[in-house]
């Protein structure tokens, strides 16, 4: 098919601006596919990422959860894949060390061992807004070595131990319950009571108000004091830490952000994770320097392979979205509203393309 040498993408250039350019179609890299993105669904770290980065020389496209069609593929892709796929995945957007990284665009150059095929009968808009949340609860909960470490979906082996999810209503939360029932645990949310059916729905055992004072206390007595293990979406370690059991053994505390010095108990083990070293390449974020991590990247493989199965084994339902579609301004107006945190429940979706 012919190919348009310029595209339009979100970009940014200066800290704290997004804006729509007209740029050249992205160089591929022998490991990567060209895209032509039909939809993209919006995350809190996409605006994160714009605000708290150091300017973009010459710019950065902005953007992680993608959905589209394979319209070029590099002269190293292993992975089966052929012109005409419907396909989504994950991106690191904002990357200021590689500007083509981001998938807010009309076409997207994307790493090709993480990118999953989409099923037939599947709706892009839905498909666009889990791989970021996927690999989030993949590095969070299950990874060994990184996050809590908990044995994988699919080999059963929770035996029914209790998991809490800080944070449950949220998107990364919603998946994180999916994703643990499968692995054979017990899950009690935290959350808004007006999201309760949402998490309900998803396979959340117990919810609990987190306006309540006296939730971790509920959550220590419906546990028996036996809670080991908690995953973190908003990063409440004072209250987290009141829930898990009082004996410090074997309790564990993962975080998708930055875990403070002064962290409440001492003798829990925490961690934090960042979605974007699953890309296993160096790159610069949030005035820190994050070195490749080979383990990241094979993880992330992985990870992507079995969501992927789960996907198209119908186990996996899609957040809740508000799907807009127009011109790629309208994702600015999205990122705003995400940044003003209007956006509870639901996951903002913007259709791209009418063709996949």
């Amino acid at each position: 098919m012919s190919l348009p040498t310029e595209m339009k993408a979100v970009t940014f250039s200066v800290t704290g601006e997004a804006v729509v350019n007209t740029i050249p179609l992205p160089p591929l890299r022998p490991t990567h596919l060209l895209v032509k993105i039909h939809s993209v669904a919006l995350n809190p770290t996409d605006w994160k990422s714009i605000d708290w980065s150091t300017p973009a020389k010459p710019f950065s496209i902005v953007g992680c959860d993608y959905a589209g069609t394979v319209v070029l593929i590099g002269s190293e892709v292993t992975k089966s894949f052929k012109v005409g796929d419907r396909v989504y995945g994950c991106a690191h957007g904002s990357n200021t060390n590689e500007a083509y990284d981001g998938v807010f665009a009309e076409y997207a150059m994307v790493k090709s061992d993480v990118t999953m095929h989409a099923p037939v009968d599947a709706d892009l808009e839905d498909l666009c807004n889990i791989p970021l949340c996927a690999i989030t609860v993949g590095q969070g909960i299950f990874q060994p070595g990184k996050g809590l470490g908990l044995a994988l979906p699919g080999e059963g082996k929770g035996n029914g131990d209790w998991l809490l999810i800080y944070g449950g209503s949220t998107t990364s939360g919603c998946f994180g319950i999916q994703f643990a029932k499968l692995a054979g645990y017990k899950v009690v949310v935290t959350c808004s009571p007006r999201n309760n059916e949402l998490v309900k729905s998803r396979g959340a055992d117990e919810v609990f108000d987190y306006n309540d004072a006296e939730w971790p206390a509920k959550v220590r007595n419906l546990t028996e004091n036996k809670l080991k293990y908690v995953w973190d979406t908003i990063c409440e370690p004072n209250a987290c830490c009141e829930a898990l059991s009082v004996e410090d053994e074997g309790c564990r505390y993962s975080t998708i952000l930055l875990v403070d010095e002064d962290f409440p108990r001492k003798g829990v083990e925490a961690s934090e994770t960042l979605m974007y070293t699953m890309f296993g390449e160096y790159f610069d974020k949030y005035d820190l320097k994050w070195l490749a991590s080979e383990a990241d990247w094979e993880f992330a493989k992985m990870w992507m392979n079995l969501t992927e199965k789960l996907v198209a084994e119908g186990k996996l339902k899609a957040h809740p979205r508000r799907t807009e579609s127009g011109d790629l301004e309208r994702i600015l107006e999205g990122i705003e509203e995400l940044r003003a945190e209007r956006v509870s429940g639901e996951k903002l979706v913007y259709r791209i393309s009418d063709t996949a």
